[in-house]
């Protein structure tokens, strides 16, 4: 399948998402392959977000390696705060999109949220976790590395 024949990217984890019960709401590259150091317009900056839907004029070529990503997402999890299993499974669906496009991603942002709308927390990838799964880390210290960024929402703020 050539690059023009796959949706873009957001598109893509948005589509597959969902058969783990995980909404992807939002989506955008971050520039330069890291995250928005003036603050400007930031996924899930508040706790309590605009329902907005992808962005969708994005095109279908494969983005450079090291593109930097940030998503927000709503999930049906009854949990609190974000979890482990739906931390897999946003990582194994950007994995498994990247490596269709012979792509390595940058840093992932991501936001997740209640399907009401409340920010549960928030977790990340560093680029060079991307870089180094399955040369110099291995599944479970990758695995180790991004559930320890998991940061709950303070709620009342």
């Amino acid at each position: 399948m050539s690059d023009s024949d796959l949706p873009p990217v957001g598109v893509a984890l948005e589509n597959r998402l969902m058969s783990h019960g995980i909404y992807l709401t939002e989506w955008r590259w971050l520039a330069g392959g890291q995250s928005d150091v003036d603050g400007t317009h930031e996924i899930g900056d508040s706790e309590t977000r605009p329902r907005t839907k992808p962005d969708s004029a994005s095109t279908n070529e494969t983005p450079a390696d090291g593109s930097g990503l940030a998503i927000a997402y709503e999930t049906v999890s009854e949990r609190p705060t974000v979890g482990s299993e739906e931390v897999g499974a946003v990582v194994r669906t950007l994995l498994d999109v990247a490596a269709e496009r012979e792509w390595t991603p940058g840093r992932l942002e991501a936001t997740s949220y209640t399907l009401d709308g409340r920010q549960r927390g928030r977790w990340h990838v560093e680029r060079a976790w991307f870089d180094g799964l399955g040369l110099e880390l291995d599944d479970v210290e990758f695995s180790r590395r991004v559930l320890e960024t998991r940061r709950e929402t303070a709620h009342g703020e």
